[in-house]
């Protein structure tokens, strides 16, 4: 009887283990935004990469500019290749490699813009200011 409460209590500390894992996905160790924004032709240039989620998962871009999203996927084949953002209206596929450029309006400043994969897994903030 005690050998079965020591196995159920191991199940569940190594499920929680693997839950608490699964859910630090939106922080992947390239989080870090330096060098994924440029200004490219006068116009911003937010470079993304999607595969097994979405990189950097926030990134900061100058508020008032035209700006482009450039989703850039290499043999991604998961549901990041899926794409929405519903604050500028777009939800489309990726192709499984390349380059895909989303149009972004000038935001105003405080602006978030929250894009995640088609299942909700993987998420992705742009914020301007």
């Amino acid at each position: 009887m005690q050998s079965k409460m020591v196995l159920t209590i191991v199940a569940v500390v190594l499920i929680s283990g693997a839950f608490i894992v699964m859910s630090n996905n939106d922080e992947p160790a390239s989080a870090d935004t330096a060098g994924n924004v440029q200004i490219v032709d006068g116009q911003q240039v937010i470079a993304l990469t999607a595969k097994g989620g979405f990189s950097p998962a926030k990134s900061t871009a100058a508020a008032g500019m035209s700006s482009v999203l450039r989703v850039s996927t290499n043999g991604t084949f998961d549901c990041s290749s899926s794409i929405n953002i519903p604050s500028i209206g777009y939800m489309g596929n990726l192709p499984s490699s390349g380059a895909t450029d989303i149009a972004i309006l000038p935001q105003p400043v405080g602006t978030v813009l929250n894009g995640t994969c088609s299942m909700g897994m993987y998420n992705f903030t742009i914020t301007f200011i």
